[in-house]
């Protein structure tokens, strides 16, 4: 469904109204300006960034005192582009900055701002100049949009956004199925046309939504963290006994604590879970799996269980969980597993290392690492780091902030990152894009862009788990929530016990009762 209604009314009449205030100012422009000797102050921060030649028109607002604003789009090539307002909100036109990216990909992109102060002075501040790259960035991103609230049940909806322009999508809306939870969205190597939903409801029994070649069936278990194997035969998630707690006097108050985890591997074509020694070690927590894009190698994170207790929470020691960085062979064609391998160990690094992705074209690893445990969005010491895998070698990227980084994605090209950051205050994470070059390097980030400029400002939503995929989703909202509320069409039988699991059992949360979400 598309998302219409008051909101969107509103953004259209307020465009509306932009667009006839411009139309409306007479031709005074800023004649003889006072130069500015610093760049000028705008939000977002657009500021000295490498842009992807296919990104929706990147609006801000001028934060400067004026009466009357004038900004100048312009580039080697093509129609420069000017806009003007009252208001200091600079909405750019669509067409013209399309065209204007595409003639100039590789090359530089210059903004000019002057401000007319109430004593009728322009001042021209020093010129933004941004980089236009020449690889895009995959037009679409899937994400989960929800409030902060720690308690279940909450509203939360999973969305796709065209990043080459605004428009936006909900693909599933849990108020559509009674009080439950949509979580863990995952794509096969960023392809739109096979995706995974987990659901958990009150209503209905928890599963996995599977979309596949134009058609949606249910699996009858709850996938964890989930990465599929390249040939689209496997896919392996984890089975995760997560709880969350709170601190009353620290910068994040939520935290998170995994009792008991291990990682396990579902056979699409037989229906089949298992799982071996390596990836289900009872004296160990493994989670994170990330597969290599050839498929030979499976990465995924492990910490040793410090506790026995599965009932306190937090357990003891839980502040001294730390995550190591694993890796084991797998031949899909024999469903062989090889030697265990640590490539990064946690005490090596005096940090725990989570959420490893390896990048499509199979060089680098990006991941987070924290003072301790599972859960990076609510450890504000998480940081993004960058492996380079032939040698090793791993540093710290220039995408961090003073808070935390967490959940990331590639783009399939292999050139961007889209990461959720709670930079913007601390407390609601916001999608940001980061252009990676040939070695590994990342640029400023810089936040996804809205049609209005003021949208994060009174957005009291999170944006978590972004997913770049190459085009949009190919089935519709309805056929997901036909497939949420319909019995399960897809028996998973255990191929360690040869039992099918439950599917009665709802497995989500009492009302009131704090979720890790």
């Amino acid at each position: 469904m598309k998302l219409h209604g008051l909101l969107t009314t509103f953004l259209v009449l307020s465009t509306l109204a932009t667009a006839v205030l411009v139309g409306s100012c007479d031709n005074e422009g800023p004649e003889s300006p006072v130069a500015v000797a610093r760049r000028p102050r705008i939000t977002p921060d657009y500021a000295g960034i490498v842009i992807p030649p296919n990104v929706a028109p990147l609006n801000f607002t001028i934060d400067e005192p004026g009466e009357r604003y004038v900004v100048k789009i312009y580039s080697a090539s093509g129609e420069p582009t000017e806009v003007v307002t009252r208001t200091g909100e600079i909405v750019i036109p669509e067409k013209r900055w399309k065209d204007l990216l595409a003639a100039n990909a590789g090359g530089e992109l210059s903004v000019d701002v002057y401000v007319k102060t109430e004593d009728g002075q322009w001042n021209r501040y020093e010129t933004i100049t941004n980089r236009i790259a020449e690889e895009t960035i995959d037009s679409h991103l899937v994400y989960r949009f929800m409030t902060p609230s720690s308690y279940f049940p909450k509203p939360m909806q999973i969305r796709q956004r065209n990043i080459e322009s605004f428009d936006e999508e909900v693909l599933l809306d849990t108020r559509s199925y009674g009080n439950g939870c949509a979580n863990c969205h995952s794509f096969a190597g960023n392809r739109p046309d096979r995706m995974l939903i987990g659901i958990r409801s009150t209503t209905f029994p928890s599963a996995t939504v599977y979309a596949h070649d134009g058609r949606v069936e249910k699996i009858g278990a709850k996938f964890g963290y989930t990465a599929w194997h390249p040939s689209g035969r496997i896919v392996t998630y984890s089975i995760n006994d997560v709880r969350q707690f709170f601190h009353t006097a620290q910068k994040e108050i939520h935290d998170v604590v995994d009792l008991d985890s291990l990682i396990v591997y579902h056979d699409v074509e037989k229906n089949e879970t298992r799982t071996t020694p390596a990836l289900s070690d009872k004296a160990r927590l493994e989670t994170y799996p990330a597969w290599t894009p050839e498929g030979r190698y499976l990465y995924f994170c492990s910490a040793p269980l410090l506790w026995t207790d599965m009932e306190t929470v937090p357990p003891r020691r839980y502040d001294e969980v730390q995550y190591d960085l694993m890796r084991i062979g797998y031949d899909v064609e024999t469903d062989t597993w090889g030697a265990l391998e640590t490539v990064l160990s946690a005490k090596d690094t005096g940090l725990s290392i989570l959420l490893p992705r390896v990048s499509p074209d199979g060089r680098f690893l990006l991941f987070c690492m924290s003072r301790y445990g599972c859960f990076p969005v609510y450890q504000p010491t998480s940081d993004l780091y960058m492996m380079d895998l032939s040698s090793g070698t791993y540093w710290k990227t220039s995408t961090n902030s003073d808070y935390a980084e967490s959940w990331h994605s590639w783009s399939s090209n292999s050139r961007w990152i889209v990461f959720s950051s709670k930079r913007q205050g601390g407390l609601f994470t916001r999608p940001f894009i980061s252009y990676v070059d040939e070695g590994g390097k990342t640029c400023k980030p810089f936040v996804l862009p809205q049609r209005r400029p003021s949208s994060y400002a009174s957005c009291y939503h999170v944006y978590s788990v972004p997913e770049l995929i190459a085009g949009p989703v190919t089935v519709d909202s309805a056929a997901l929530l036909e497939a949420v509320v319909s019995p399960t069409s897809v028996s998973v039988v255990n191929s360690i016990t040869g039992a099918t699991p439950k599917t009665g059992d709802t497995q989500a949360y009492p009302v009131g009762r704090s979720s890790v979400q």
